[in-house]
């Protein structure tokens, strides 16, 4: 016979040890229109790549208004390009899709 308190104090403190141990791995998002700036640009390539470096998921999104969605190739290409930007510290988990209005990749950094 065991007693079941200590038992119960022993998987209490297997689990707090266990939990120490892991990591949690946010995503954090960077919002981007069609038709950005050059400086707006470099200002969000730089706030995913700080992301990334903290070991954090980044998902580039890029938002159409209106009718901006018949002009589906501009999204690609700033997303595109922020693929190839970010190449030396992160890798494409999710190729660019369309979800609505929206257009999104998310980036996981290199091991």
């Amino acid at each position: 016979m065991i007693d079941y308190g200590k038992w119960q104090y022993e998987q209490k403190k297997k689990q707090h040890e266990a939990k120490k141990k892991q990591t949690v791995i946010s995503v954090k998002e960077i919002k981007l229109r069609p038709s950005i700036g050059e400086h707006d640009y470099e200002f969000k390539k730089n706030n995913a790549l700080r992301a990334l470096e903290d070991g954090d998921k980044v998902k580039a999104s890029v938002r159409f208004i209106g009718r901006e969605i018949t002009h589906r190739e501009l999204g690609e290409r700033v997303l595109a390009r922020l693929e190839k930007d970010l190449a030396h510290v992160a890798t494409v988990e999710v190729r660019p899709k369309m979800e609505g209005m929206t257009m999104f990749v998310i980036f996981t950094p290199r091991k």
